[in-house]
C-alpha cells in the first residue's frame, strides 16, 4: 500500500489557482518550493531575461547524491496560455473547480496535472526510501514554454552544465495522450522551420505591363518548386516531412496597380532525416533551379529528434502498462516542447495527461487521471533507480 504524503489532485488545484498566464510566475514555483523543501529538495530560482524579451523566472529543484547514482529530471513549465474571454468559461479559470470527478481550469492539462503528479510521486518515493535516496530526482520547471522559450529551459540547461550537473533521463510532462491514458509517451518530435520567401520586381499599372515586373507572377514558380515533390519518403518513427505554404502577401489593396514585392510564409515540420542545415540546403536548390532571383530568410525552432526504443522508453512503457493496463505506442506526432531543447543532454521522454482540452475554454482532466499519473510517475522511479542501482 503506497503512502502519499501529498495528493495530486489537491496540489494541481493549488497550482490552477496561481495565475500564471504566460511570462507572469504568479506564485506557481513559490508553491513548488514549498512542497518540495521539506522533501529534501534544494531549490533555486533562475531568472532570466533577453533584449526584446519578457523576464522570466524559473526553479530548479534536486534532491539526492550530487555524485552516487543515476540521475532523473522532471521537466515542465507552469506558465499557462491566455484564457480568452472569462465569460465563456462555465467555471473560472483559476478556481479549480471539481465537478462529478473533473477538475476544471486554465493548466489543468497543459501541464499542471503533471507536475502535480511528479510531485506528488516524488514525495511518495522520498517517504518510502528514507533520507539516502539510491540517486538524484530534480525538477526543470519554466515559466517560459508557452512565450517566447528563451528565458527557460533554453538557458536553464547550459547553466548547469557549467556547474556540473549531469541527467541520465528526462521526462517531460507534456499532455501525451490523444483519447485515454496509457495511449502514448513521445519518444521524439519533428524540427520546425519557417521561411519567408521574397521576390522583388517593379510596380507598375495593370494596363501597361510591359512597363512592369509582377513579382506574383515570378513567385509562383518557386513557390510550386518547393511542394511539387515530396521532401522525403518519411522515417522508422516519423511521418514524412510536411512543407506547408501559409501566406502569399504583396500589401496591395488595389485592383489596377502592379505590386513591387511579393513575400510568402511557409513552414517545414521536419523529421529525423534532416537537420535544419540540410534541410535549408535542400530548400535553396529547388529554388536556384527555377532561376528566378529570390531573397529567403530562414528560422528554426526546433531540431528534429528522436530517443530511440531502450532501456528508458522501457521504463516508462511498462510503467504506464502497469496502472492503465494498456501498452502506449512510442511517437513523435505533435508540435514542439522544451524537449527540443532536453535532448542534446540526455535522453527524454514525454508522458503527461490527456490532450484533449489544452488551450481550450474550461480545459479539464479527470481527477482520476491526474491520480493515475502519479501512480505511473512513482512506478518509473521506483523502477529506474532499480535499474540503475
Amino acid at each position: 500500500m503506497t503512502n502519499w504524503p501529498l495528493d495530486a489532485v489537491e496540489l494541481a488545484q493549488a497550482l490552477i489557482r496561481c495565475e500564471s498566464v504566460t511570462p507572469v510566475e504568479g506564485g506557481a514555483l513559490s508553491a513548488l518550493e514549498g512542497w518540495l523543501a521539506p522533501l529534501g529538495f534544494a531549490c533555486e530560482r533562475m531568472p532570466f531575461t533577453d533584449e526584446g524579451t519578457p523576464d522570466v523566472d524559473n526553479l530548479f529543484a534536486r534532491a539526492g547524491s550530487p555524485n552516487a547514482g543515476p540521475h532523473i529530471c522532471f521537466a515542465g513549465h507552469t506558465d499557462v496560455v491566455p484564457i480568452g474571454d472569462r465569460a465563456d468559461w462555465k467555471h473560472g479559470p483559476f478556481d479549480a473547480d471539481i465537478a462529478d470527478g473533473i477538475l476544471f481550469g486554465r493548466g489543468t492539462v497543459d501541464m499542471k496535472g503533471a507536475i502535480a503528479a511528479f510531485v506528488a510521486a516524488s514525495a511518495a518515493y522520498v517517504t518510502e526510501t528514507g533520507e539516502d535516496l539510491p540517486g538524484a530526482i530534480s525538477f526543470l520547471i519554466t515559466g517560459d514554454e508557452e512565450g517566447p522559450s528563451v528565458n527557460g529551459t533554453k538557458k536553464m540547461l547550459p547553466l548547469l552544465a557549467e556547474r556540473g550537473e549531469r541527467f541520465d533521463a528526462c521526462i517531460v510532462g507534456e499532455p501525451t495522450n490523444p483519447d485515454a491514458m496509457g495511449d502514448m509517451i513521445k519518444i521524439g518530435r519533428r524540427g520546425s522551420l519557417n521561411g519567408v520567401l521574397t521576390v522583388n520586381g517593379i510596380q507598375g499599372h495593370v494596363a501597361y505591363p510591359e512597363r512592369a515586373d509582377n513579382p506574383v507572377h515570378n513567385i509562383l514558380p518557386l513557390l510550386n518548386a518547393l511542394v511539387q515533390e515530396p521532401l522525403d519518403d518519411g522515417h522508422p518513427h516519423f511521418p514524412p516531412s510536411s512543407l506547408q505554404a501559409t501566406s502569399i502577401d504583396v500589401g496591395n489593396m488595389t485592383t489596377n496597380l502592379i505590386p513591387a514585392k511579393a513575400e510568402a510564409r511557409f513552414n517545414v515540420r521536419f523529421n529525423a532525416n534532416f537537420d535544419s542545415a540540410k534541410l535549408e540546403s535542400e530548400i535553396r536548390r529547388r529554388l536556384d533551379a527555377v532561376g528566378q532571383p529570390y531573397s529567403l530568410k530562414v528560422a528554426v525552432s526546433g531540431e528534429s529528434f528522436v530517443t530511440e526504443p531502450g532501456p528508458l522508453t522501457e521504463t516508462i512503457a511498462k510503467a504506464v502498462e502497469a496502472v492503465s493496463s494498456r501498452r502506449p505506442e512510442f511517437s513523435t506526432t505533435g508540435g514542439t516542447s522544451d524537449a527540443r531543447f532536453i535532448k542534446d543532454y540526455c535522453p527524454v521522454v514525454e508522458l503527461g495527461l490527456i490532450s484533449a482540452t489544452a488551450h481550450q475554454v474550461d480545459e479539464h482532466v479527470a481527477t482520476a487521471d491526474i491520480t493515475a499519473l502519479a501512480e505511473t510517475y512513482l512506478e518509473v522511479l521506483r523502477d529506474f533507480f532499480k535499474a540503475g542501482s
